[in-house]
């Protein structure tokens, strides 16, 4: 079946979808459909509007691609689970809610990439800037956005724990910071998190609630793309299926908003990418990239945790009686354990004296528990995420055949490389180096993972292969730029090599930045929104960053 024609379909109503059907729809003359594989993201869904319930919809077919990757060979090889939004709202539906933008060097490198020269950090600023609305941050702050739709909240970070740990990072040579996402990422303090008076501030939230009664704008969830239709080399369409139902939508323009997984995929499968890869499953090839899916990029972390002499931390609160009280405090004031996220506070730091900027992210946490929910058994602990942030090891996803609903081959690659071990073993040593000091004095009642027998290289690797987990940042699966292995034009978000298709959502990236990806996700896409309709961009900000001397 066959209906109207739309000037624009977005495929994924995830973090960069969701800005991108606001934008594009914006001009009341733009027909703008939006199709989303996963649910709705219905207000009195508590797993997804609850900031302390996170853990709950990771692994859960009704919020969870639930993907995991190939057997990992430097990891033992067992395989890493990597879960990514699938409900409107894509994995900022499911996410942290740590809002970080990355350092400004993140920018720089990919403008030095052939062709990226618009994508600095003078040419970025103006898109966070616009995106945001940072609460507790003065007007004046020639950094900070104030106006946007995304509501971004500070910390707060008042449990003792977090004092500690900023303490301890100053004494351990390292430095605060009032602000990651301002002058200086570089060093400890409050995190901003997208969290609105106690509720989860998503990006379908701020960007498509607000504007659904829009006439232009159509919202389909529980439609599954399968390919796009190609006449020639220009996009004119997609085919999506609904429960049995598969139907083709018509577009002058489709823009793919999937990820960095479901869009590889989803060129492979519309006959875009290596070419010996789609023959071998008998897609007919419309233009050869064999960037498409490789370049893959993320970042592993870990969990540091030290029992806690004093009962200051959360991990009562997991405690299955206490769980009706913390909801009902939420559910009819907003307030209590379960209107925070727990990640109020961190730093960046750099593990030695090579790199040029941070090459390490910390998350705190004054609770000791695992992705999963799962809590110590000795009471009272806290705990750090630390993992290197811009590896040099490099991954793929690939078709695994023609059959749309098949998941794909994921493999990262990690470990494989002497700078990523290095740069682990610096990091556990860095960050045991920052526990150990006299701030903590008083709340550690010791390491618990690794654990004080783990000390050696060696010893630090096996464990993080045995321990480490995703922490859900993968991207640059089809990079912009203009060399061979690039997929996407960084002046119009158009795939290489055909018409009227464009790709906006994390896996544009040419490298991963050295922070969470919600923010520069939301970023690119607000900026590729005025490149997708040729507006004039925003001008460049040039303004001052904290540079560290090497």
């Amino acid at each position: 079946m066959t209906i109207k024609e739309y000037d624009y379909v977005i495929i994924g109503g995830g973090s960069a979808g969701s800005v991108l059907g606001n934008r594009l729809s914006e001009n009341p003359d733009n027909e703008v459909l939006v199709l989303e594989a996963g649910r709705k993201d219905s207000w009195w869904d508590l797993y997804i509007q609850m900031p302390a319930a996170l853990t709950f919809p990771i692994g859960s077919k009704f919020y969870d691609w639930m993907y995991e990757t190939d057997p990992e060979p430097y990891m033992g090889g067992r395989k890493v689970y990597q879960g990514r939004g699938k409900i409107l709202g894509g994995s900022g539906s499911i996410n942290g809610m740590i809002f970080q933008r990355g350092n400004p060097m993140d920018y720089e490198r990919w403008a030095a990439d052939k062709g990226m020269e618009n994508w600095d950090f003078a040419h970025c600023l103006p898109y966070f800037k616009k995106m945001e609305n940072a609460t507790g941050v003065p007007n004046d702050n020639k950094y900070r956005g104030h106006d946007g739709p995304l509501y971004l909240e500070k910390g707060p970070a008042k449990n003792p724990l977090f004092k500690a740990f900023f303490d301890a990072a100053v004494a351990a040579g390292f430095k605060r910071t009032d602000d990651v996402n301002g002058y200086s990422q570089e060093g400890f303090g409050p995190f901003d998190k997208n969290v609105k008076n106690g509720r989860r501030w998503s990006s379908s939230t701020a960007y498509l609630h607000p504007v659904m009664h829009r006439k232009n704008l159509t919202i389909m969830t529980r439609h599954q793309v399968h390919r796009v239709i190609f006449e020639g080399d220009k996009a004119v369409g997609v085919v999506a299926q609904r429960g049995k139902k598969i139907t083709e939508y018509r577009a002058k323009n489709v823009v793919l908003c999937g990820g960095a997984i479901n869009t590889p995929q989803v060129l492979q499968l519309s006959g875009i990418g290596p070419a010996e890869l789609l023959k071998k499953h008998g897609i007919p090839v419309v233009k050869d990239l064999p960037g498409v899916g490789q370049n893959l990029q993320d970042h592993l972390e870990v969990y540091i945790q030290h029992a806690c002499k004093q009962p200051i931390t959360m991990n009562p609160n997991l405690k299955l009686w206490r769980r009706p009280f913390i909801g009902a405090a939420w559910l009819f004031a907003r307030k209590g354990p379960a209107s925070s996220n727990h990640f109020e506070g961190g730093g960046f730091a750099c593990s030695n004296d090579i790199v040029k900027y941070p090459n390490l992210m910390y998350h705190f946490l004054p609770i000791a528990v695992r992705y999963d929910g799962t809590g110590i058994e000795q009471g009272h602990g806290y705990q750090v995420h630390v993992g290197p942030m811009y590896s040099d090891a490099r991954g793929r996803v690939e078709i695994k055949s023609a059959d749309p609903m098949a998941k794909p081959s994921i493999l990262f690659n990690y470990l494989s490389t002497d700078q990523d071990r290095r740069e682990w073993v610096e990091a556990i040593q860095v960050t045991r180096k920052i526990l150990a000091q006299s701030a903590f004095d008083q709340y550690s009642d010791g390491e618990l993972s690794p654990g004080p027998e783990v000390q050696t290289p060696e010893q630090i690797l096996e464990w993080v292969a045995k321990d480490a987990e995703t922490a859900y940042h993968p991207s640059c699966t089809a990079k912009m730029g203009t060399d061979e292995m690039s997929v996407v034009d960084p002046n119009t978000m158009k795939v290489h090599g055909v018409e009227g298709l464009f790709v906006v959502d994390a896996s544009v990236f040419p490298y991963v930045t050295n922070a969470n990806l919600y923010a520069p996700t939301m970023m690119v896409a607000e900026r590729a929104a005025d490149l997708i309709q040729e507006k004039p961009t925003l001008a460049p900000e040039y303004v001052e960053w904290h540079k560290r001397t090497v």
